[in-house]
């Protein structure tokens, strides 16, 4: 079964560094669900995707311009929006922020390949 650590403490975890003023974060999770901490500068643009993955996000600080389909909005800290699968979205910075992204199913693609076992 793949599982993350019970308890994540932020001073243990490593900051991955995504390029472009993106670094993130990879909290608890197992096959059902992820937490995923993202740092960004300002002006870095989180690039239009999709996944089949559930995504709900929190503003934990900053100012990002959402694109979610065909909608655009200013979110800011305290904010939040859901991703449905395979919805294209994206964001732009426009003030140093973190998003606190919840994935379901996990995100196997943000785990290291030797990541098949129980972490403790």
């Amino acid at each position: 079964m793949l599982q993350g650590s019970l308890f994540q403490f932020d001073s243990e975890i490593q900051w991955e560094d995504l390029g472009n003023g993106i670094k993130r974060q990879l909290y608890g999770h197992d096959q059902n669900v992820m937490l995923v901490k993202v740092k960004f500068e300002a002006d870095a643009v989180g690039q239009l995707h999709e996944h089949h993955h559930t995504q709900v996000t929190y503003v934990e600080s900053g100012v990002f311009e959402m694109t979610i389909g065909d909608q655009k909005k200013t979110i800011k800290k305290g904010d939040g929006y859901y991703v449905p699968p395979h919805e294209i979205h994206g964001c732009i910075c426009l003030e140093p922020g973190m998003l606190i992204d919840i994935f379901s199913p996990h995100r196997a693609d943000f785990l290291p390949v030797t990541s098949n076992k129980s972490i403790s």
